[in-house]
């Protein structure tokens, strides 16, 4: 299970969100008021956690959303290559591969021996920072 069910209306800036299919973090919120035919409505503005777009959503208050679980992971690093990283889990001991971040600042931190904090959102894993 990677999401859990929220209430659109319960949601706050800086929180995550399901937006197409896409984990988000939320960095506008707008709430209209109660009309006289309908309820509250909430317009959420996210930023992709995967590919960075911009995303979104409008939906009724009281309206429930799908909020990604996001699991943060140590990490050590083993190897670099040109277009990937090798990453050894801290807790489990597991050897995986992952893509280098896009942020070129985090980028430069990256070597071998570094920990890095990972996290692993709907099935997606990606380095955050370095620690």
């Amino acid at each position: 299970m990677s999401t859990r069910p929220a209430s659109a209306g319960s949601l706050k800036v800086g929180s995550y969100i399901v937006i197409n299919d896409h984990p988000c973090k939320i960095v506008e919120m707008e709430k209209s008021k109660t009309g006289k035919h309908g309820s509250a409505k909430v317009r959420i503005v996210g930023i992709s956690l995967l590919d960075g777009s911009k995303r979104t959503l409008t939906a009724p208050a009281d309206a429930f959303v799908q909020v990604p679980i996001v699991e943060k992971k140590p990490a050590q690093i083993l190897s670099l290559s040109e277009d990937s990283v090798q990453l050894m889990d801290m807790r489990t001991y597991e050897v995986y591969e992952i893509s280098l971040p896009e942020d070129e600042s985090l980028r430069a931190k990256l070597e071998p021996g570094r920990e890095v904090e990972v996290w692993e959102v709907m099935g997606h894993r990606f380095i955050v920072r370095a620690l």
